[in-house]
């Protein structure tokens, strides 16, 4: 995959409410009611991230969760990230 330019990534930043691009990757993070509800989420992310063989940094502290989105073999920021995190989006909200 090509890497994105800065250009390229606030472009598509525009599509998704809440994320940003910092230090070579897109961020975003959510907060649910506890911490139940946010390992249920990030599982439903797992799925999605292994079916497209491409898996988030993430963190979780009770009931938040950060999200980067970076590719590896690109060092840095590809189609195949706003695939995911479009992905991503769609899974968070069809459960609210």
């Amino acid at each position: 995959m090509k890497k994105l330019s800065d250009e390229e990534i606030q472009d598509k930043l525009q599509e998704l409410e809440g994320w940003t691009y910092a230090k070579n990757a897109i961020h975003t993070s959510f907060q649910f009611e506890n911490f139940k509800e946010a390992f249920t989420m990030m599982t439903r992310i797992a799925f999605e991230a292994e079916a497209m063989q491409h898996h988030p940094n993430w963190g979780n502290v009770y009931n938040q969760l950060e999200i980067s989105l970076s590719t590896h073999d690109a060092d840095g920021v590809t189609e195949k990230d706003f695939k995911l995190a479009r992905a991503i989006e769609k899974i968070i909200e069809t459960t609210n």
